[in-house]
């Protein structure tokens, strides 16, 4: 009976065992404060070291010996509406800080080096802080906490094929993490006995390689730009912990207390397309065109093994995500010769169909409005943006998750997901 149990908590452990955020899936594109302030818009710009992110062409045209270094303050807020409890439950308040670290050489009039430090995709979600009995928040058993960090590293150099085209290459190296927690009930002893609560902690590790590519050509008052950036697969290995506090002491045998899992997560390729205009002397107006291809991320296999007598099972988790597109445009105006004003404005579609989305990723189609300011002192650029994201409400069915996955109407497991945040980016640049 003690095996039996086992597949049963393995299948819920994967289940739950999936990456979380929000925006494009789990993707985190604002790695520059002056590409965020233009709402993103920057693939036919690219004048700053971070171009390694948004388009390595770019570099070719970054003069000098540049560092540049912040990062994104990201504060997310959100609720569900549980129609059938008759009760809204808010989101423990977050904050993010995904980093970036950029650093750029001309070598000569053709060719520049660079090298970036950035975390594109991740964020989570936290909607209790406590372990109780019942748990206080109602859909515990999908996940109450989790979250994902990747970090890449990103060399790339950019070559001036002509005197108005450039060329640029790099590759990654990328290292990830994630964690969830979540609760599951056991019946105990199996099928004949009382349902007990079981907290349930997971956390994997995995890294990959990746590689990024991209083109740029100035024109007289305008330039075109393409950015390539290609997919990978993080295989993560990680532990599962359970916690039997719950249990009376006789049925503790019944539930394994840990275990290992191993799983691999697909990652898109992302291509994007832009275009920016100098409208004066002193205004540029820039848009760009993404296509993500989440398709890929269909399902996801668990091998999740506990040791004897417990067993082990191999199951695999459906996704069914579809390719998004995200349309982003952006101003800049150079006010006077220190001070840059920068405006911006984006949509972004949800690549997730509503059937599996649930409190551990509850996204949807977003709208965002983006602003900042860039100032010059000496060789010192410092600039700022902000960005505010509104997420359009969606109703989930949370895998109908108190019917046995079995769709019913109504559905006590149904919620409807209301999401915004903020986000404060700040970089400092140096020219040497």
């Amino acid at each position: 009976m003690k095996k039996r149990w086992a597949t049963v908590l393995a299948m819920a452990a994967l289940l739950a065992f999936a990456p979380s955020a929000r925006g494009a899936g789990f993707l985190i594109y604002e790695h520059g404060a002056a590409a965020m302030a233009m709402g993103g818009a920057f693939t036919a710009v690219a004048d700053n070291p971070s171009a390694i992110w948004h388009n390595p062409a770019g570099l070719a045209w970054v003069e000098g010996t540049q560092v540049m270094l912040g990062g994104t303050f990201i504060f997310p807020q959100g609720s569900v509406t549980m129609p059938y409890l008759g009760q809204t439950f808010n989101q423990v308040s977050q904050v993010f800080t995904p980093p970036n670290v950029y650093i750029s050489h001309k070598f000569s009039d053709r060719v520049t080096v660079g090298i970036g430090f950035m975390a594109p995709y991740g964020l989570g979600t936290k909607w209790s802080t406590t372990v109780d009995s019942p748990p206080s928040f109602p859909l515990s058993y999908l996940g109450y906490s989790n979250n994902m960090e990747t970090f890449f590293i990103n060399p790339a150099i950019a070559v001036k094929i002509l005197p108005n085209l450039s060329l640029g290459v790099g590759c990654s190296y990328i290292f990830s993490k994630l964690t969830l927690d979540l609760y599951q009930s056991l019946v105990l002893p199996p099928e004949e006995g009382s349902a007990y609560d079981v907290p349930t902690a997971m956390k994997g590790t995995g890294n990959s390689f990746n590689f990024n590519a991209g083109v740029l050509y100035k024109g007289k008052g305008f330039s075109l730009g393409a950015s390539y950036r290609s997919h990978f697969n993080i295989k993560y290995s990680g532990t599962v912990t359970l916690d039997n506090e719950f249990i009376p002491a006789p049925l503790q045998p019944y539930v394994p207390t840990e275990g290992n899992v191993t799983t691999t997560f697909k990652f898109p390729d992302i291509l994007t397309l832009g275009l920016a205009i100098d409208i004066s002397p002193r205004l540029l107006w820039s848009f760009d065109f993404h296509t993500i291809y989440w398709k890929r991320f269909d399902s996801y296999t668990a091998d999740i093994t506990f040791p004897d007598p417990y067993g082990s099972q191999t199951l695999t988790a459906p996704q069914l995500w579809k390719n998004s597109h995200c349309a982003r445009m952006g101003l800049q105006y150079l006010a006077t010769d220190k001070l840059t004003l920068r405006l911006g404005a984006y949509f972004d579609e949800t690549p997730q169909p509503v059937e599996t989305m649930d409190p551990n990723l509850p996204d949807s189609d977003s709208w965002a409005i983006t602003g900042g300011v860039g100032y010059k002192i000496g060789k010192l650029t410092i600039d700022v943006g902000l960005n505010f994201v509104h997420y359009m409400a969606r109703t989930s069915p949370d895998g109908y998750i108190f019917t046995g996955g079995v769709p019913s109407d109504p559905n006590p497991a149904a919620g409807t997901y209301k999401m915004e945040a903020l986000l404060l980016g700040i970089n400092l640049g140096y020219k040497f």
